[in-house]
This record gives structure tokens, C-alpha cells and sequence, in this order.
């Protein structure tokens, strides 16, 4: 008998149906800290960044860590072409000019549907993070 099925029905899964931390690999830890504190606003001490990871403070259950990987060895990034998760905003226009005041590269303008808007931006690394409405 498989895993999946007993008498026609399926066993109940050990893996939790809930995004627990998205880990972002980066080159630089302390690099990355900032411009990630600095788009979230929140305070950091760069004296308090230690390799290889930093715990960004994430509101909700999903934590966000960025990882450099063992101390002495810079990671080779492999960045993908599409963003892998979006930070939520209430006001599209608003986040732009607050990203763009940054001087963040900006990958793609303001799309926008009837329900719906985004612009991707690229982390130091060349990451692409989605701003989000929906």
C-alpha cells in the first residue's frame, strides 16, 4: 500500500501546508542587510551582522534570511530572470517613488490591472523582488 492512499483515501501529510522562511542567497551579507533594512525601513546595527546569516524582521509568520554562506567564501550567485516572492503595498505610486528616492534599480515599470499592480526592482545581487498590491 502506498503512502498516499489507505482504503481510498489519503494519508495526512507530514509537511505543513505554510511557507515558513524564504532564504535569499547574497554575495555580501552586509550589503545586502542594508539595502534590504533600508526598502523595509527597519533599523539595523552593522555591527551586529555576523555571517553567514541575517534574520530580516518580517511581519506574519514567513521569515525573510539572507544567507552569504561560510565565513571566508564569497557565494556565486545564480539569480533567477523572474521574481520568487513580492513585498505587499497599498499604494503602488507611492512605494515607486519611495524605492526610486532609494536610487534602487528598477527592472520594470508600473503594470497595472483592474485588481492589481507591480513593478520589480533588483536586489544587489541582481535578485528581482516584486512590489506587490495584491
Amino acid at each position: 500500500m502506498n503512502r498516499k492512499q489507505k482504503g481510498g483515501l489519503k494519508m495526512p501529510s507530514p509537511v505543513f501546508n505554510k511557507m515558513n522562511t524564504v532564504f535569499i542567497h547574497v554575495a555580501h551579507l552586509k550589503t545586502s542587510v542594508k539595502w534590504y533594512s533600508d526598502l523595509l525601513n527597519q533599523e539595523y546595527k552593522m555591527s551586529e551582522v555576523k555571517n553567514p546569516v541575517y534574520n530580516l524582521k518580517i511581519d506574519g509568520e514567513t521569515g525573510l534570511t539572507l544567507d552569504a554562506g561560510p565565513e571566508g567564501k564569497e557565494k556565486q550567485i545564480a539569480v533567477s530572470l523572474h521574481p520568487i516572492f513580492n513585498f505587499h503595498t497599498e499604494d503602488i505610486k507611492e512605494a515607486y517613488e519611495f524605492v526610486k528616492g532609494l536610487h534602487y534599480t528598477i527592472d520594470s515599470p508600473i503594470t497595472s490591472f483592474e485588481d492589481f499592480s507591480f513593478f520589480t526592482i533588483k536586489d544587489p545581487d541582481g535578485h528581482v523582488v516584486m512590489i506587490c498590491t495584491g
